[in-house]
């Protein structure tokens, strides 16, 4: 079943709370971000990233599912994910 924006914002709070981590100050690119992953996920079922290329494969896109499976390791090098969605609260100070 599709997620809408609101249920995929609250689960991105909940889990970024969960890690240490906050979401992007920036409405309109956390927005961007949301809607992307509401539309992935009516579209096809899965919150895949969207900033990333899915090959069409669902077992090898799953590393892709947000959070997908190269975030914690954006944040511990850029101070956040490639979409900028995921930020480490050090890195906005």
């Amino acid at each position: 079943m599709a997620e809408t924006e609101e249920e995929i914002k609250n689960w991105a709070l909940e889990y970024s709370r969960s890690k240490g981590w906050v979401l992007n100050p920036d409405a309109k690119q956390r927005n961007a971000v949301i809607k992307g992953l509401s539309r992935m996920s009516e579209k096809y079922g899965e919150r895949y990233c969207p900033c990333r290329i899915r090959s069409g494969d669902k077992e090898k896109d799953k590393v892709l599912v947000c959070p997908c499976a190269f975030h914690v390791h954006e944040l511990e090098q850029a101070g956040h994910c490639t979409c900028n969605f995921f930020f480490d609260p050090e890195y906005i100070k």
